[in-house]
């Protein structure tokens, strides 16, 4: 359990950082009308983490109040909403993780009326974490071009970075 939980701590942390760099109106861009901005990436998340950990071991993952469409329209107006709303998603997760414990551990949860051992319904949600927070990765970095502060090793600069790591242990 410890293991899922630094990886969702690392994909929150890695939206965060994504969020630092940009304005309000680069939260909003879109390269097409029918494309995504992070903000309404964010909403769709947190509309995920609401209904997925919300009485996650008692009820289905998918709730009956949950309208997942209205996800994707009317996004977030400014960073301080979405940062808002990002936090309390990721509170939901967590909060969720902790009632975890070994006497519920081989429960089986529900997500859209399919079964799941805890683990997997945890697999599910960190793969489709990471997967919309590489999204808000890649449209941060496209939108901030040559401005844009890498999360990681940048490009070209792993030898580097492996000598200061390996010479430093």
């Amino acid at each position: 359990m410890a293991s899922a939980i630094r990886e969702f701590e690392r994909y929150k942390a890695l939206g965060e950082k994504t969020f630092e760099r940009l304005s309000e109106e680069e939260i909003q861009f879109t390269y097409k009308e029918d494309d995504n901005s992070i903000a309404q990436i964010v909403k769709h998340l947190v509309g995920n983490m609401r209904s997925r950990w919300t009485n996650f071991l008692e009820e289905d993952g998918e709730k009956s109040w949950r309208n997942r469409d209205t996800e994707f329209v009317d996004p977030f107006t400014n960073k301080e909403e979405l940062k808002e709303a990002w936090s309390a998603g990721w509170k939901w997760v967590f909060d969720a993780l902790a009632q975890v414990n070994e006497d519920n551990f081989s429960s089986t949860v529900r997500i859209r009326q399919e079964p799941h051992s805890i683990i997997q319904a945890i697999h599910r949600q960190l793969a489709h974490y990471a997967s919309h927070v590489g999204q808000l990765v890649y449209l941060g970095k496209s939108i901030k071009g040559e401005q844009w502060v890498s999360l990681s090793i940048p490009k070209g600069k792993s030898e580097e970075f492996n000598k200061k790591y390996f010479n430093s242990k």
